[in-house]
């Protein structure tokens, strides 16, 4: 008997849903989080639209991130949406190059978002066009248990010997530094990010993940050779590769371990496990090489019109809205996020203000492994990141495994 997995089984859904869901004139629109605070950020915005635009009827198919994951190359090519959430660089190429995604520069001019979403236009665009509208984007850097710090007298170290100095204090008093789970391996991917970008730089960063450089290239070996310094003289919890990113939250929340590499999405969680803010604090990513700018890790989420869409018109319309200053404001201070917009206030949230000081101060900002390189080799990358960090000897086995994968893919 075939047996699917639950991604596959919610995208067989979501497909069914969708087919013959809208009526002509209906802006149907697919989203991707359930979340609780990413779905009540968007709910409010499509509330608004709805509120602005009483003349258009919306259809709203919100759905589970992997699943949609899962659906959209058969939705888009089925059964398309107007709008549809994705994600920016090399997660829409794809699309992009298969004709499933419609160019919007000539909105991106008319609107005058190259000049107030300009930081973002790069990783929007390809072969001269710009595909999408962002509507938010968040940092990443080291999440921390300021109790913990405070109680065994640690500063926040900027420096790569700081940091290793540190968490020799905190296993010399029974804390695991880093917390992390590993099950859905893309967060071992934003470790190495951080370690290559501290190590070779922003550059060196979009050139690995364009297939320009080799793994087993001597400035990818010193990342690894940082990594395993990272896990050998700090350490994460056990068994991080049978757990979540949410599950990584409890050893933070119980005071097992004080740091986590993550996401600023992850505050809620820590929150919602019993953590009161004062007990989180945040610091980017300490230094490596300080010969190397400063880049961070900045991932941003956009919406798309499908090739295929019926309602571009409209479509158009919710575009240019989601990109309004006073729209984004409001939604990401709904979803402790950063707006892009440049126009845009940014929430007095302390860790969004920290945030955005470590973000516009940056030499560059990264989307991500998982966004920068392409769908095949991020798969490959990220299962060779958490291999080698449950086996630092399977090195050379992880490095020549990334090269035949990188012929292959470019």
């Amino acid at each position: 008997m075939l047996q699917l997995s639950k991604a596959a089984v919610a995208a067989l859904a979501i497909s069914s849903c969708l087919a013959g869901a809208a009526a002509a004139g209906d802006l149907v629109i697919n989203f991707d989080d359930l979340n609780p605070g990413p779905k009540q950020g968007f709910d409010d915005a499509v509330a608004q639209f709805k509120a602005e635009n009483p003349d258009i009827n919306v259809i709203v198919n919100n759905n589970d991130r992997e699943a949609h994951k899962t659906a959209i190359r058969n939705f888009l090519t089925a059964d398309a949406p107007d709008v549809t959430s994705w994600y920016p660089g090399n997660r829409m190429a794809p699309f992009v190059d298969a004709g499933l995604f419609e160019p919007v520069t000539d909105l991106w001019e008319e609107e005058g978002f190259t000049e107030d979403l300009a930081a973002i236009m790069p990783t929007m665009s390809r072969d001269g066009e710009i595909w999408g509208v962002p509507y938010s984007y968040y940092q990443w850097g080291i999440y921390y248990r300021k109790d913990i710090f405070d109680l065994l007298e640690l500063e926040e170290p900027e420096t790569w010997d700081e940091l290793l100095a540190a968490c020799a204090k905190m296993k010399d008093n029974g804390v695991t530094p880093f917390t992390i789970g590993t099950k859905y391996l893309w967060t071992a991917a934003g470790v190495f990010d951080y370690i290559n970008l501290r190590t070779n730089g922003y550059d060196v960063h979009m050139d690995l993940t364009a297939g320009k450089i080799k793994y087993t290239d001597d400035r990818i070996r010193e990342t690894f050779a940082n990594f395993e310094t990272l896990i050998g003289d700090c350490g994460f919890v056990d068994n991080h590769a049978s757990m979540s990113w949410q599950d990584a939250i409890a050893p933070f929340a119980n005071g097992d371990a004080a740091m986590y590499v993550m996401g600023n999405f992850a505050v809620d969680g820590f929150k919602n496990a019993g953590l009161t803010e004062d007990q989180i604090d945040y610091f980017a990513f300490p230094s490596i090489n300080p010969d190397v700018p400063r880049a961070e890790e900045a991932p941003a989420d956009a919406f798309f019109i499908p090739t295929n869409a019926k309602n571009k018109e409209d479509a158009r319309k919710f575009l240019a809205f989601v990109a309004r200053p006073d729209v984004q404001a409001k939604w990401n201070a709904t979803i402790g996020q950063l707006p892009i917009n440049s126009k845009a206030e940014v929430g007095d949230d302390k860790f969004i203000q920290e945030g955005f000081a470590t973000v516009s101060t940056a030499a560059g900002l990264a989307q991500f492994y998982d966004r920068d390189a392409p769908a095949e080799m991020a798969k490959a990358g990220m299962e060779g990141f958490q291999r080698f960090m449950t086996d630092t000897s399977s090195l050379e086995e992880v490095l020549q495994r990334l090269d035949e994968v990188q012929a292959e893919v470019y």
